[in-house]
Parts: structure tokens; C-alpha cells; sequence
């Protein structure tokens, strides 16, 4: 199912529960209730939960847009740092450079066209990538320099193949869901309890107080949903994809 269809069901169901419950409990009050007579007590309450709640919110969804923004980033420091051990080679004797060519080569196209899907299957990184990752940096570390720029390059192809690996290991930290389940309890705790304190307000059948109550119940199903799409950044939603080393590693598209 798409991620958008998700969400529009999602979105719907909470505007129809609200709705139903709104409708089948007028049915039940009086006809001589008085909704002006709801305690100030009660209204001061539902503002400060409403207030709270969507503090809380915000905070989530700036920890998992954060947390979005850092797995793009480490994802670009792996591509760069692969493509200046790609560059960096220039200067080794042609059969070690296209040796190593042929490792950055394999890996990356692995890492496209394979790891990733797994990675939004399986919330990990793949054993195979980090086999291949493996080959690249003992190949890289087993050639002694034969020369003053093969000495000059080594240490800085080192570097690179280092960076990529560190790099790697965080792209394996945010390959699944960050977000605490405790996180997730009360998110979806709080979402409740503030569209329950709708009904505390006694709100009438009104096309306009139902319209508000709709929309509102779906603008914290959404707020919800894109907290869960983004808490995953490999995953199908709105996701990091790998188009940086296509970029900089343009043959293997």
C-alpha cells in the first residue's frame, strides 16, 4: 500500500470516529443541556493539555527530522569519501588502481541497488556490504608504496577508506526506527486524551463544530503518520535516498 493512500485512510478514519462519537452522544443529551454551562475549569484544562501535546509534537518531529538530516549527511560523507579513493588512486601502478577502482565499484553498486532495499526491509546493514567494504580497505592497506607519490597518496587513501567505514557505521545506527516505543506510548496516549477532550467541551451537531472536529482529529493523525515515516530515514516513506553516489559514481546507474 502506498504511503500517501495510508495516510489518507488514516487521516479519514480518525475524522470519522470523532465524528460518530460526537454524533451518537449528542443523540444522548438532553434537550435542555446547556453548553455554556461547561466548568472554566474545564476549558482552561483542555487548553493547557492542547498546549502541552502539541509542544510535545513539535519536539518529536524536529528530533526525527534531525535525525533525517544527519543520515543524509553521513550518506554524502560515505560517497565523497569513496569517490576520493576512486580519484586518489590515479597515481598507483595500473594494475592496483583498477583493483581498487573495481572494489569502490563493487561496493557502491551494491550498496544502490542491493543494500538498500534491505536496509528498509530489515532496519540493518547487509553482512555483504561489509564484506565488500572489507575487501576494499585490505586491498588498500596491504599495497606498499613503490614511490614519492605513491607514499604521498597512501595515507590520504587510508584516511578516505577509514571515513567511509565510519561512515558506514552510522548509516547502520539510523537504518531502523529511532524513535522509543515509551516515546511512541505517549505520543499516541496524548493524541487520544487531547481529541477525547473534544467531547468534554459538549459540542453540538452543527456543521461547523463537527467540520472543526474532523479536522482537527486529522491533523493529529497526520502530525502522527509523519512522525512514524520519518522516524525510519531508510525506509519507504520520505526517505534518504542513495542518489548521492549515483552522482558522484555515474557509470554504475
Amino acid at each position: 500500500m502506498s504511503q500517501w493512500i495510508a495516510l489518507v485512510i488514516a487521516m479519514a478514519a480518525a475524522c470519522v470516529v470523532v465524528i460518530t462519537v460526537v454524533v451518537l452522544r449528542q443523540r444522548r443529551v438532553p434537550a435542555d443541556d446547556d453548553p455554556s454551562e461547561t466548568p472554566d475549569v474545564i476549558e482552561y484544562m483542555t487548553m493547557m493539555i492542547g498546549v502541552i501535546y502539541a509542544i510535545v509534537l513539535g519536539l518529536a518531529i524536529a528530533g526525527v527530522w534531525e535525525g533525517q538530516g544527519a543520515a543524509q549527511d553521513g550518506v554524502m560523507r560515505e560517497a565523497q569519501a569513496l569517490h576520493e579513493v576512486s580519484t586518489r588512486v590515479q597515481v598507483y601502478p595500473p594494475e592496483v588502481r583498477d583493483r581498487i577502482r573495481a572494489d569502490v565499484d563493487a561496493y557502491v553498486s551494491y550498496v544502490v541497488h542491493k543494500e538498500w532495499p534491505y536496509m528498509a526491509d530489515h532496519g540493518t546493514l547487509s553482512p555483504k556490504g561489509t564484506e565488500l567494504l572489507s575487501v576494499l580497505r585490505r586491498d588498500v592497506s596491504n599495497y606498499a608504496p613503490k614511490g614519492d607519490l605513491d607514499a604521498q597518496a597512501y595515507q590520504p587513501v587510508v584516511d578516505q577508506v577509514a571515513a567511509a567505514d565510519e561512515a558506514r557505521t552510522a548509516r547502520g545506527q539510523n537504518a531502523g526506527a529511532t524513535m522509543p516505543g515509551m516515546v511512541w506510548f505517549g505520543l499516541i496516549a496524548g493524541a487520544l486524551v487531547t481529541v477525547g477532550l473534544i467531547f468534554t467541551l459538549q459540542i453540538r451537531r452543527s456543521g461547523r463544530e463537527l467540520l472543526l472536529a474532523g479536522l482537527f482529529s486529522a491533523l493529529i493523525a497526520f502530525l502522527l503518520f509523519l512522525i512514524w515515516d520519518l522516524d525510519a530515514p531508510f525506509g519507504q516513506g520520505i526517505s534518504v535516498d542513495p542518489d548521492v553516489f549515483l552522482d558522484l559514481f555515474p557509470a554504475l546507474q
